[in-house]
């Protein structure tokens, strides 16, 4: 124990000598900016939930009721200093802490509960920096370009807000600012953050969060570049331009910078929000269903995924036009990428998950870097226990008791679950972040784990494995055979639906019965 004490003290020491001959080198001497107040802040609040965690619990018994609640104390402890700490330093601490927040199903609950109020707890920039930044990147002032600038922000994030305005041709678009000091500060927090997750390394080797500084290291710089953002928008839209449900936001590339992005402004309201649906007579089913088959577009056939869908970014309406229900997606700033390997193997593990074939979930959880821990993973994967995944994911419906039994074993093999997001692909952490803010909507909407999402990613699986296999021959006949097996396995999918409503339907028993029996393969 004294030696860890030391151990602790020595890395804090070594960490606050290292943080400050750094900024003095770089001339970053302003308190108030990223000087010895914001470094000595983190450094500090490391070192007080190191010792919270190494003093609180050493004297229970490892496992014991007693254990468990005071452990969810020290989390909880543990947590509002790292949101407090998030909510002074700003910017990239936010922006992580929100990325840590969104774990639902893969951190403890009082870590995901705490740090979810970040979401609505970002800084905003003054008008007098508003101003500044478009001076800088347009060259002209607020009024020369616009008839009216609103002040108060539409909304606030952790590296930039968006305000309504109007240009002088009558349009009136979404202008996205980015926070003046952000750009500056981002590479020396990531520094920082190195640091003490090293330090942390030292105290709990078991403890694996390298991870999350290598994402934040690899995507910043990226969510940082707003022409970036533009092109994903643009990219995303094309590539779903069948869905007519999908409104993205149109870009005006001629008062875009890197740190500037005006879009056309479109209204609605939160894809979570169920008495605003209720009130414009908007169907929470059919926008479960609209999103579920989006997602899954997006990643199994195509490879190129929206991997920030918390409710601020997803909004609901009735479109001006048809009336019909139409989902509008905004922020394209982070986006995942997903190689052909990857992409066909997460088709082959989610075939699995969903028809049940458990050989091939061990296989492919395994190609997918789970190791020995390829249970874990697919409960990290579907958010279900591992009786359900045995059982099959599609035969019903999350309980609550299931829920908390989930969000419990977060707690309890949080060691195995850094192990294992170490050493998963990087590809994979932000798409299990991805999975866990779809579930969070579908919560709200009532909707998860519904059999119909199932079946629309088991559609996308299928597409895309038949497309890849015919890509990758050269013989017609082939080719035919490939396409036939695929129009098979969609109309099995589309009867075993059709199945589920028939069910639904409270038909009498004798005619489900028939049913059954004319398609036992469907039962």
């Amino acid at each position: 124990m004294a030696r860890k004490a030391f151990k602790l003290a020595s890395w804090t020491s070594m960490a606050l000598a290292a943080s400050g001959i750094y900024l003095y080198s770089n001339k970053y001497l302003d308190p108030n900016d990223f000087g010895a107040v914001r470094v000595g802040r983190a450094v500090a609040t490391t070192a007080v939930i190191s010792y919270d965690y190494l003093t609180s619990l050493r004297s229970v018994p490892y496992g014991s009721e007693e254990y468990l609640k005071l452990r969810s104390k020290v989390h909880l402890r543990s947590a509002r200093r790292l949101c407090e700490l998030c909510c002074a330093n700003r910017g990239t601490f936010i922006k992580v802490g929100q990325h840590l927040g969104s774990l639902d199903y893969l951190l403890p609950e009082e870590y995901t509960s705490t740090l979810k109020v970040l979401h609505s707890q970002a800084p905003q920039s003054s008008m007098q920096e508003v101003r500044q930044v478009i001076r800088e990147d347009l060259g002209k002032e607020i009024h020369d370009l616009f008839t009216s600038f609103d002040d108060t922000p539409l909304g606030a994030a952790s590296l930039a807000q968006v305000h309504k305005a109007v240009l002088r041709d009558g349009r009136t678009v979404a202008v996205k600012v980015q926070h003046p000091k952000v750009q500056a500060q981002s590479s020396k927090d990531m520094l920082l953050m190195e640091v003490l997750v090293l330090a942390v390394k030292q105290l709990f080797p078991e403890f694996e969060f390298m991870w999350l500084v290598d994402e934040a290291k690899k995507n910043l710089p990226l969510e940082l570049d707003f022409l970036n953002e533009g092109r994903n928008a643009e990219k995303v839209a094309q590539m779903l331009k069948h869905f007519d449900f999908l409104k993205v936001p149109r870009i005006y590339w001629e008062l875009s910078t890197k740190r500037v992005l005006l879009m056309e402004f479109v209204d609605g309201g939160q894809v979570n929000d169920r008495d605003y649906m209720e009130r414009n007579k908007i169907d929470v089913n059919e926008i479960s269903r609209h999103l579920g088959k989006m997602y899954s577009e997006m990643i199994f056939v195509n490879g190129f995924v929206h991997c920030d869908p918390h409710p601020g970014n997803v909004l609901v309406r009735k479109h001006p036009g048809t009336g019909k229900a139409e989902i509008i997606l905004l922020d394209h700033g982070l986006y995942q990428v997903l190689t052909e390997e990857f992409r066909l193997d997460y088709c082959h593990l989610w075939q699995s998950l969903i028809w049940t074939d458990m050989k091939q979930v061990q296989e492919y959880s395994q190609r997918l870097g789970a190791g020995n821990l390829y249970p874990l993973f697919a409960c990290m994967l579907t958010a279900r226990s591992w009786d359900s995944v045995n059982r099959g994911i599609s035969q019903a419906p999350v309980t609550e008791t299931e829920d908390t039994e989930i969000r419990n074993n977060a707690a309890n093999y949080l060691p195995q679950i850094s192990q294992l997001l170490n050493h998963v692909p990087r590809q994979m952490l932000l798409i299990f972040k991805t999975n866990d803010l779809l579930r969070g909507i579908e919560a709200a909407l009532g909707t998860r784990a519904s059999a119909s999402s199932f079946l629309n990613m088991s559609r996308c699986c299928i597409r895309a494995l038949a497309e890849h296999e015919k890509k990758n021959t050269c013989s017609f006949l082939r080719r035919t055979q490939i396409s036939c097996c695929e129009t098979f396995s969609l109309w099995q999918i589309s009867l075993h639906e059709l199945m589920l409503r028939v069910k639904g339907l409270r038909l009498p028993s004798w005619a489900v019965a028939l049913l059954c029996w004319l398609f036992p393969a469907l039962h």
